[in-house]
């Protein structure tokens, strides 16, 4: 049941340019008044994020483009028919009063509808755009839980909304329409599904296509050092009793935590997050994941997983 009295207090902190955390379906998010410099820069501050890394801008229906957005494809109105309110993000040439702050001073925005009923009352009672990138500190584990807000940022946590475990547990899907449909970032809506509506999408090239959130090369980091490793691997995690996430059973020798993911791609990834919270605070030396299957529904898994373990690794991944 959505707590009308706390969404009052949260539109009455973003209308004075304060920061609101708030649920998704795809994970917690830190948001701002999306057309305030001085609000989203608070954003900015709280996370350590980068200035030149955007921030999404997410709206209660699909008719606040508009607003958010110019010269607006109709490839992005039937993306939005199909998938709105849903964890998709289209990437779009930016309308002048958008604030370059929510941009990272690119001439394109993200915009998206979340459909998470928590934010969708909190959205509606603003009546704006929430700048909202995910509520962690920048390129580590994101939140499906409101607790785990609170671990990231302790007394410095803004209000705070509860919505529960987030539905998808993963990032949305990012597809660029500035140019040739490209997907920048892989999610809950799969690129299958996208090109069974708009075609073919291009492959991105960094340097071409828009900056988007959570595209850098190491992102999603737990603070343990995560290794990616072949299931027959798995044996070497055994002796080291490294912490590990992995498909099978736990073998009997095996003294860390080892936590079973499910075999189903959309329920690990509903799941992985939590994993790697869950991991981390194990005290093991490493994080030992087994590489997920090579197959289109696990796209996204891998490509968290792959960013993952990008800080700890000079090698390129599988």
């Amino acid at each position: 049941m959505t707590d009308f009295p706390a969404i009052e207090r949260a539109c009455e902190l973003l209308r004075a340019g304060q920061l609101v955390a708030f649920p998704t379906e795809t994970v917690y998010g830190l948001g701002a008044d999306a057309s305030s410099p001085e609000a989203v820069a608070r954003i900015y501050a709280l996370k350590g994020r980068p200035s030149n890394h955007p921030v999404i801008v997410h709206v209660a229906q699909a008719e606040q483009m508009q607003t958010w957005a110019t010269d607006i494809p109709q490839t992005a109105w039937q993306l939005a028919q199909q998938f709105w309110p849903g964890p998709l993000t289209l990437i779009l040439r930016r309308a002048a009063s958008v604030p370059l702050s929510v941009t990272g001073g690119q001439d394109s925005v993200g915009v998206r509808v979340p459909s998470h009923p928590v934010a969708q009352a909190l959205l509606a009672a603003f009546g704006g755009g929430i700048a909202a990138p995910s509520a962690n500190r920048y390129g580590q584990v994101s939140p499906t839980r409101a607790a785990h807000v609170r671990e990231e940022f302790g007394t410095a946590t803004p209000f705070l909304l509860e919505g529960g475990d987030c539905e998808v547990g993963l990032e949305s899907t990012i597809v660029s329409l500035v140019g040739a449909p490209t997907l920048l970032r892989p999610g809950g809506i799969s690129r299958a599904q996208i090109e069974a509506v708009i075609g073919p999408l291009a492959a991105a090239v960094p340097g071409q296509v828009p900056r988007a959130p959570g595209t850098t090369v190491a992102h999603y980091a737990p603070a343990t050092p995560l290794r990616w490793v072949e299931p027959r691997l798995l044996a070497a995690g055994v002796a080291a009793e490294a912490a590990v996430l992995a498909r099978g059973p736990k073998p009997a020798a095996h003294r860390g935590l080892w936590i079973r993911a499910p075999a189903d791609p959309a329920r690990y990834g509903h799941d992985l997050y939590a994993s790697l919270r869950a991991l981390d605070r194990a005290g093991a030396s490493v994080i030992l994941v087994e590489s997920p299957p090579d197959d289109p529904s696990w796209e996204a898994v891998r490509d968290r997983l792959r960013r993952s373990a990008a800080a700890y690794t000079d090698t390129e991944l599988p």
